[in-house]
């Protein structure tokens, strides 16, 4: 006999039972406005401490770097034997027909000009021919203010081009070095701040516009979302100045797009939940109350997994990735109260009318049971296990592509989408010359055993510069490395390097410089891929079954968690690789896809399951998997197409490493939105039945069923 899976009426339920904690102090007809009234002063408050915190910035490499690292130890050192905050910007001057003698004289005065600049940290070294007669290259070291120095090389790089271009007659100059290389970073990151925000505020607003379908509603969340961010900055502002806290450029640009991005999902669920009460209830108040005791419970565990989630960073190697574990924290508990208490105090306020043209109107019929989201469990219904069976191995052969992936790095020339003239520099070095002047190794040691020292790094390769500095008991060799600052190679030698010194007795040496420190960040974010994936998927299974309070369900989610990240991770290497023709892969994007796509992707999984286990009480497993379905799926791929278009503006970045964690990201969020999310999971719920609640008492629950 044919069985069809019942979809009861809502029923009326007493409210002063349904009432969420927080309810009567949001949502009530007076203290309504005493939220609203908190808030103001709140934000009149914290707005000038939020402006402060761009400027409380630290981006020193130390703030990154971890501190165990030999290159951390080395910079420590060096404020003693030279300028510590110097970088070189290398000026490579080519003619493919050889230089001539008024080349010479040219760069001769572009060295009188360059030792004129202002901020030089040292003698300007040069020209130094190379080996074929094609080329010369100029060193021109110059001091870095690590809190605003890196703002200024833009300016300071296109004053070295303008010099270069002058009388060139066909000598062609770039420059490059880890002043050419930032310089053309900075440039590519002007006003990424701004750009971000308004990008992400503008995607925002119109995907709203189609979801709320109404031109007024999208403006509430996205006003509660900039007090969160407003409070939020202040909140870490406050915790800079008096904890120690490090806030670096990376984790305040993450910050932005964390906490408009959550909050204005967690906005989606509790507007979602507020339109379908408004329909059962004529009190806007008691529709809000109820709606409040319905989705906070799961906007409230979404909101604290990513919270744990977040914080399982602190666990990591790299100050750049433990920094912004509290920071990202901080930002998402902000989110929390602001849709929790903000946005229903400002929903109540403003009455049904701001869901115009298409208010929802007391006892009209639910629009849930028709959508396309109703359709797609329909059509699952009949074959569940067929549908998620093939829905796991289409992405389990997406996930083929991680054999693709070359997560160690990116060299110099791999780093931008384009050809900046960093990138033109350095293969001209890798061209004319054995070594790279741009390529420094510092090496510190012991006096005493200095000239053991330089001796076994020559004997590992490296090219030493000049006799020892000494100061005290302490030495620095300065030394240079072949290849690229940021190839293989370079990490080869430094490995080689660091060997031979750390073999001489009682010199403890150390070796640090750009190759070094770039090594030193690969094998960091190497360990803490590692250990925070494991650690974060373990804190997530914990929070799910505490929240689910099942086994098996929480245990499927996670599977289901992993399958898709792997799935948006190998299809995006292969993206990479052939569509887009990257060299590889920055070190750091596993760890930030996976904590983006599960950290934040867990929502959606929270979202359906505790509606899911909602209606199961009442109606079954299955019934109740078709229902929340039908009830959240518009709210989930709504909430999963603001998130993917928001990482989509990284995409656009001239910068490599931002295209990939950008792409990868979106995709993945569609992946888990419109495939996992909502075919296999739904899929697994239709299958396994009550058994998914296993251990709890609801596995006993039956389906109801009508012939």
């Amino acid at each position: 006999m044919d069985t069809e899976l019942l979809e009861s009426p809502p029923q009326q339920r007493p409210v002063k039972q349904a009432h969420h904690a927080i309810a009567p102090w949001v949502c009530g007809k007076r203290t309504k406005w005493a939220v609203l009234a908190v808030w103001v002063l709140a934000l009149v408050v914290l707005g000038p401490l939020a402006g402060k915190l761009a400027d409380a910035q630290d981006n020193q490499a130390s703030s990154w770097l971890p501190s165990s690292a030999d290159s951390t130890k080395v910079m420590k050192e060096l404020g003693v034997f030279m300028d510590p905050d110097s970088a070189p910007a290398l000026v490579v001057y080519e003619r493919a027909s050889g230089i001539t003698g008024a080349d010479r004289r040219k760069v001769a005065a572009d060295v009188r000009f360059f030792s004129g600049l202002q901020g030089l940290s040292g003698k300007v070294t040069g020209p130094i021919p190379s080996a074929d007669g094609k080329a010369l290259q100029v060193v021109v070291p110059m001091h870095i203010d690590p809190k605003t120095g890196w703002n200024d090389l833009p300016d300071r790089a296109d004053a070295i081009r303008k010099q270069t271009a002058l009388d060139a007659n066909g000598l062609e100059a770039k420059l490059g070095g880890a002043v050419g290389f930032s310089a053309d970073n900075a440039e590519a990151f002007a006003g990424l701040d701004s750009t971000l925000l308004f990008a992400t505020l503008g995607v925002v607003i119109v995907i709203r516009l189609f979801t709320y379908r109404s031109p007024v509603l999208w403006l509430l969340p996205i006003l509660c979302a900039g007090a969160a961010l407003t409070a939020a900055q202040a909140a870490i502002y406050l915790a800079v100045d008096h904890s120690g806290l490090t806030v670096n450029g990376q984790s305040y640009g993450i910050l932005t797009v964390l906490v408009i991005g959550a909050g204005t999902d967690y906005a989606l669920l509790l507007v979602a939940r507020y339109r379908e009460e408004l329909r059962k209830h004529e009190d806007r108040h008691e529709a809000m109350a109820l709606a409040l005791h319905r989705s906070g419970p799961a906007i409230l565990a979404s909101g604290s997994t990513v919270v744990l989630g977040m914080l399982c960073l602190l666990a990591a190697d790299m100050n750049s990735t433990k920094g912004l574990g509290p920071v990202a924290a901080m930002g998402i508990v902000f989110s929390l109260l602001a849709m929790l208490t903000l946005l229903p105090a400002l929903l109540v306020i403003c009455g049904r009318w701001v869901f115009w043209p298409r208010r929802p109107t007391f006892g009209s019929t639910e629009p849930t049971t028709t959508g396309l989201w109703a359709k797609v469990g329909r059509w699952i219904r009949p074959r569940p296990r067929a549908v998620w069976i093939g829905t796991a191995l289409a992405l389990a052969v997406c996930a083929l592509g991680l054999t693709r992936l070359d997560a160690n790095g990116l060299t110099t020339q791999e780093s931008f989408t384009g050809h900046p003239d960093s990138v033109a520099a350095a293969q001209m070095l890798n061209d004319h010359y054995p070594t790279n002047a741009g390529n420094e190794a510092y090496i510190t040691t012991s006096a005493a055993q200095a000239t053991q020292v330089v001796a076994a790094a020559k004997g590992a390769g490296a090219s030493v510069q000049a006799p020892p500095i000494v100061k005290g008991d302490r030495a620095l060799v300065l030394a240079n490395l072949k290849g690229d600052p940021l190839d293989k190679a370079s990490y080869d030698q430094v490995d080689a390097v660091r060997a031979a010194v750390h073999a001489v007795p009682g010199a403890d040496a150390k070796v640090g410089g750009t190759s070094a420190t770039n090594k030193d960040v690969l094998d960091a974010s190497t360990r803490d891929n590692k250990v925070i994936i494991p650690l974060t998927l373990a804190v997530v299974l914990l929070v799910l079954m505490v929240l689910l309070r099942a086994v098996l369900a929480p245990v499927l989610l996670i599977l289901t968690v992993v399958l898709s990240m792997a799935a948006a991770l190998g299809l995006s290497a292969l993206i990479f690789e052939f569509g887009f023709g990257f060299g590889g892969a920055d070190p750091s994007l596993p760890l930030f896809v996976f904590v983006f796509l599960v950290a934040l992707g867990i929502d959606y999984n929270i979202f359906l399951m505790t509606r899911v286990r909602e209606e199961a009480l009442t109606k079954g497993t299955r019934p109740g998997a078709l229902i929340a379905l039908a009830a959240t799926g518009g709210v989930i791929t709504s909430a999963g197409l603001v998130l993917a278009a928001t990482f989509g503006v990284l995409a656009t970045m001239p910068v490599v490493a931002f295209v990939e964690i950008g792409f990868a990201v979106a995709l993945g969020v569609l992946i888990d939105t419109i495939v996992v999310r909502a075919v296999l999971v739904t899929a697994l719920n239709l299958d396994v039945g009550p058994k998914i609640w296993w251990p709890s008492k609801l596995q006993h629950v039956p389906d109801q069923v009508a012939a």
